[in-house]
């Protein structure tokens, strides 16, 4: 019978905009942003589509490429703070020293209200 099955579909097609959709954390920008070029910062920010749990969170800023220097393995920065704004959105990594030049990731995983840990990386240049 094709009725019950036509019944069933519109009553999920009406009762689905009920439902909250439950998003995904993104990166909404970062500063220095994805494809930069710069010189040397002092800081980098990591602004998100949504509230981030802190205790899933976690960014590394890594060189992966130095001016002069041939096959240049990824060295991993340690000289900064990390700080969560009040609204849980943007993450400000403080360096105790600005970059040097070179090419850097800054790799970060988060998770919003749904609870699913996204990650992403973004590329720039100090020069």
């Amino acid at each position: 019978m094709r009725i019950p099955a036509l019944l069933a579909a519109l009553a999920l097609t009406v009762l689905a905009p009920a439902v909250p959709l439950l998003a995904k954390v993104t990166l909404a920008a970062s500063t220095p942003a994805a494809g930069a070029k710069t010189k040397a910062p002092k800081t980098v920010t990591l602004s998100f589509s949504e509230k981030v749990d802190p205790a899933t969170a976690s960014a590394a800023i890594i060189m992966t490429a130095m001016p002069g220097v041939p096959n240049h393995g990824e060295m991993m920065m340690r000289n900064f703070t990390a700080k969560w704004s009040a609204d849980g959105k943007t993450l400000t990594l403080t360096l105790v020293r600005a970059l040097p030049a070179g090419t850097y990731d800054v790799r970060w995983q988060a998770a919003g209200a749904d609870g699913q840990a996204m990650k992403g990386t973004v590329t720039f240049t100090v020069g």
